[in-house]
């Protein structure tokens, strides 16, 4: 094997894949900035991350071919970026490749001035194209440099614009037409027959989902609410499903959920696993609640770190193919299976001809109703459920023996907060104690153990070391995931914790100029721009989930300068949210929440556990809930006391306590 690079001092293993390219390949900090700046050499930035198909054709195709290596390493300083580990850099150089090219995504691949200034750019590119790119941008800054400046000012002016959030004009009481602008246009992307939206491939977009789910709940909306549950039956019987592991992979290429692009990540899983939860509290259909259990499983089997913390991703390759891991041929299912093979067959939709592409392969899926199955063997519902429960086994255990994907093993901040959120959400909805355990142990080990000696926070945890400054969204969800087990074990200091890391939010991430916070904290290294983030995509924006933790956290603390920051955040967005809902989804529930009002719940005396275990067999998605025997917080004050009682308060007006969750629910419609 050649020398390795400088990537052999990683901490992220989508880098360390790449220690052994011929690529001389630095990570970014100051050493390869100096040398670029010293050498006056065009940088190359290469962003991606280990779950990344594409990023790994492109490094299969060019970064380990010496032909290539030789025409980068002789003009440019080349620097690797792991997108998941330093999401500020690849915020600004995804845009400075969406302004170029129209559309982004990764591998990224831009070419900067030695200042960090962006100047060409774009996604995959094949061998021969790249070599192209490389020598002719290399010519370009040899002969013409004043062309290569005047393009890095124009990107940078752009970049810098990008995004500009101005305060709100002061606007009216929001009302019930807010909400239907927003939803009329976007139930015109709903896919009645097959679930989510009209569009392939499809992703799972959780958050757009908890949004939908609530407000046809709350606002008696049938046909958004059975949108809902109808996509979320579809994807939980499709292929993006792991049918067998638990979990969902990032998304399906096609239109009916079936072929899934294998990878799966923490984050998706984290919020997935908090919807079927939220939508099992809802409906109380018993397969949401599978699926909360089974994905669950998934995380602490092969997710789950020595630490208690939780792993970024699984990759979807292994031994070099696509979904090799996850996929069946009849011959060797029916061997597994013996005499239920022709039954779980058709329950899974095993062909011989195989349902994928790949010749002979399976996905395992279910296209046939139960019911039909039932009839057709003269089975019992219980005989089917054990003859898939023991299939399901036997299928494991034999998967488990093959060549594993790869594991992304680092630990993120952000991530590990969205996981001991579910965690808190589903040890409440299913009065589960070990997961709410499990999600102690993850907020212990990073409150002691990833925070600095300001009081920041760290990002990422791998063999024992953080290294990186946390960014916005490492706070946010981390604050939310705080008031999450606050609200399951009524511990004040899970809201100490969260207020001290708030207060270092407003002290850090401010922006003097705009109501939104800047993405990256005054103590981190200086980037060509400081942005904020501010659409909900994938995962919910930084800046909407730190809204929704400011206005909680003002009711819990009764502190006003929380909540006006969360009104004035959501004051200067509410505005766009009607032109692009799913794209604001997370705004979407604070404005729901303003329009409906908060259920602040307090419990008291010996009873308070019970009460509210009880109270959680109710779906009430605008709430918060505090109590217990002793507390500081302004709601309860004067409130202790050893009889049991429930106090429910709105808008600063509070009804008469009332001894059981029947009374108080009478009060919350």
């Amino acid at each position: 094997m050649s020398e390795p690079n400088s990537l052999i001092h990683a901490s992220s293993p989508y880098l360390l894949q790449h220690a052994y390219n011929p690529v001389e390949w630095h990570e970014w900090g100051p050493e390869a900035l100096e040398k670029a700046k010293a050498e006056n050499k065009l940088i190359l930035v290469s962003i991606g991350y280990s779950a990344c198909h594409w990023c790994h054709v492109m490094e299969r195709e060019s970064f380990e071919n010496h032909e290539v290596a030789e025409v980068m390493n002789r003009n440019y300083v080349c620097i690797k970026v792991d997108r998941e580990e330093r999401p500020d850099i690849d915020q600004i150089y995804m845009y400075a490749i969406q302004l170029m090219t129209g559309s982004g995504g990764w591998p990224l691949n831009c070419i900067c001035l030695p200042d960090q200034r962006p100047v060409y750019g774009g996604t995959y590119f094949r061998k021969s194209d790249w070599i192209n790119i490389l020598e002719n941008v290399a010519k370009l800054w040899s002969h013409e440099p004043e062309k290569a400046l005047q393009y890095a000012d124009r990107l940078t002016a752009g970049i810098k614009e990008s995004e500009t959030i101005i305060p709100g004009q002061g606007t009216a009481a929001y009302t019930d037409v807010n909400l239907t602008n927003i939803v009329e246009p976007w139930k015109r992307h709903f896919d009645i027959g097959l679930g989510g939206y009209n569009r392939a491939p499809k992703f799972p977009l959780p958050n757009n989902w908890v949004f939908l789910l609530r407000y046809g709940f709350l606002k008696n909306e049938q046909s958004v609410f059975t949108a809902v549950c109808h996509t979320l039956e579809e994807m939980s019987r499709g292929g993006i499903y792991d049918q067998i592991g638990g979990g969902f992979a990032r998304y399906s290429v096609d239109d009916r959920w079936h072929v899934p692009h294998f990878e799966k990540m923490l984050y998706d899983n984290a919020q997935l696993i908090s919807l079927y939860a939220e939508a099992y509290q809802c409906t109380r259909f018993d397969s949401f609640k599978q699926i909360v259990t089974e994905s669950i499983s998934w995380v602490f089997n092969e997710m789950t770190s020595a630490e208690g913390l939780f792993y970024s991703a699984l990759d979807a390759d292994s031994e070099g193919v696509e979904g090799k891991f996850y996929i069946w041929q009849k011959e060797e299912f029916d061997l597994i299976l013996g005499e239920d093979a022709q039954l779980i067959g058709e329950y899974y939709n095993i062909t011989e001809e195989g349902n994928w592409e790949e010749e002979q392969a399976n996905i395992l899926r279910k296209t046939i109703e139960d019911d039909l199955i039932i009839a057709k063997y003269g089975i019992s519902p219980e005989v089917l459920y054990d003859k898939v429960q023991v299939a399901k086994r036997k299928l494991l255990e034999v998967r488990n023996k093959r060549v594993r994907p790869g594991l992304d093993d680092k630990c993120l901040t952000a991530w590990n907060g969205m996981m001991i959120k579910a965690l808190a959400d589903v040890a409440q909805i299913l009065n589960h104690e070990e997961y709410y355990q499990k999600a102690k142990t993850a907020t212990s080990f990073i409150l002691s153990n990833l925070k600095q000696k300001n009081g920041g926070l760290y990002r990422n945890f791998k063999n024992g070391k953080a290294s990186i400054t946390a960014f916005l969204d490492d706070y946010a969800f981390l604050i939310e995931a705080l008031i999450a087990l606050y609200e399951y074990d009524f511990e004040e200091g899970w809201l100490d914790d969260a207020k001290v890391l708030t207060d270092y939010v407003l002290g850090n991430f401010t922006d003097a100029t705009s109501p939104m916070f800047f993405y990256t904290s005054a103590e981190s290294e200086s980037l060509i721009a400081r942005k904020h983030e501010v659409m909900d995509n994938v995962i919910p924006a930084s800046n909407s989930v730190m809204a929704i933790n400011l206005k909680k956290l003002g009711l819990l603390f009764d502190e006003e300068t929380y909540t006006e920051k969360a009104a004035e955040m959501l004051a200067a967005i509410e505005p766009k949210i009607k032109s692009y809902g799913s794209a604001y989804s997370n705004w979407a529930i604070q404005l729901l929440n303003e329009i409906c009002g908060i259920n602040e719940i307090a419990i008291t005396g010996v009873e308070a556990g019970a009460i509210k275990m009880e109270l959680s067999n109710h779906y009430i998605p605008n709430k918060i809930t505090l109590g217990g025997t002793k507390s500081n917080l302004p709601l309860l004050k004067g409130k202790q006391s050893n009889e049991t009682k429930v106090y429910i308060c709105r808008n600063k007006v509070c009804q008469l306590p009332v001894k059981t969750v029947e009374e108080a629910l009478a009060y919350l419609h």
